[in-house]
């Protein structure tokens, strides 16, 4: 199984604390915090990976070259900003164009059981799986409405005033046939959760969701960011 993880975030929101490097290569406990989310997805059977990289690429192609881990690296470099979803077409050009893929954010950390994913995705011949993390105070994500078979049904609803919600946890599993046309030219400026996903949506293409309870951590933001550190650190040898 390939994977393609969008690493090109220059993180403005954290200030100086990813200093001058992009934002997944934020340092946590003297590492990237890149290796963190590789580490768990090679232990999940990933053999290769294409990192879709843009700002500052050369930090990230330095630091883990053309093998980390054992495992295949290869990159996707964007000469000028392309956005989630334009560096996801740029890099699905290297991916195997018969197999299922994942698509992983590079500033996030969540544990998903990659073996019941699978089976969850061909089960229901989805065209995407998304692994969705449950938030109880959900204010700065959006969340995911489902239907009883849970297919996805809205992106856009947000929720500001608790309760819980299941959020879009940056985890995408596809099918070969799912970026197949209607996107836009490769090398063009998109957005993956904007634009791609709910055109997908507008165009009934079978979209899952996937409830995962394994830990869910960004550093898109300062406070957030010190919590992954806080959970990383204090997991360091569980990881």
């Amino acid at each position: 199984m390939e994977a393609i993880v969008l690493a090109g975030g220059m993180g403005t929101r954290l200030g100086n604390l990813a200093g001058e490097l992009p934002k997944p290569m934020a340092p946590v406990e003297g590492r990237p915090f890149l290796e963190y989310l590789l580490d768990y997805w090679i232990g999940q059977g990933i053999r290769r990976f294409v990192l879709s990289v843009g700002w500052r690429y050369e930090a990230v192609e330095k630091h883990f070259g053309r093998s980390y881990g054992g495992v295949r690296m290869d990159y996707s470099v964007e000469q000028e900003l392309l956005g989630t979803g334009g560096g996801l077409l740029q890099a699905h050009k290297q991916v195997r164009k018969n197999d299922s893929f994942l698509v992983l954010n590079g500033d996030t950390f969540f544990e998903v059981p990659f073996r019941e994913f699978m089976i969850f995705h061909e089960a229901r011949e989805a065209e995407m799986t998304l692994a969705l993390a449950r938030m109880e105070k959900p204010d700065r994500y959006e969340t995911v409405a489902m239907d009883g078979t849970n297919r996805i049904l809205d992106f856009k609803t947000r929720s500001g005033a608790g309760g819980g919600a299941w959020i879009n946890g940056g985890v995408y599993l596809m099918s070969a046939r799912c970026l197949a046309g209607g996107h836009g030219a490769p090398g063009g400026k998109l957005s993956l959760e904007n634009q791609i996903l709910p055109g997908l949506l507008a165009a009934e293409r079978k979209i899952y969701g996937f409830p995962a309870a394994g830990r869910f951590l960004d550093i898109g933001v300062p406070e957030s960011y010190q919590a992954a550190r806080d959970v990383l650190c204090a997991k360091k040898g569980a990881l």
